[in-house]
């Protein structure tokens, strides 16, 4: 019933072997902040052709005004300006 020394040794040195072993690696095509760069970017690229296209179509302008300076302090003033 006993095993002989030998024996344990070759079990336990089986035993290191297949632990050993190669697991399952995953690898990550892109990395994790590569992502969220990506989809900060997506999202602020949403967010211009957004802009663009409801300024355009819905508002009857140019598109291209959507991204000027002036369009936007225009905007502005007519949202803080007093209403007395």
């Amino acid at each position: 019933m006993s095993e002989t020394r030998a024996e344990q040794k070759q079990k336990s040195a089986s035993e290191k072997k297949e632990s050993k072993s190669p697991k399952w690696v995953q690898v990550r095509l892109f990395p994790i902040l590569i992502r969220v760069l990506l989809v900060i970017l997506l999202a602020g690229l949403s967010l211009v052709v957004g802009l663009m296209v409801g300024y355009g179509v819905i508002g009857d302008g140019s598109p291209a005004d959507a991204l000027k300076p002036e369009t936007w302090t225009h905007i502005l003033d007519l949202v803080t300006q007093d209403t007395e």
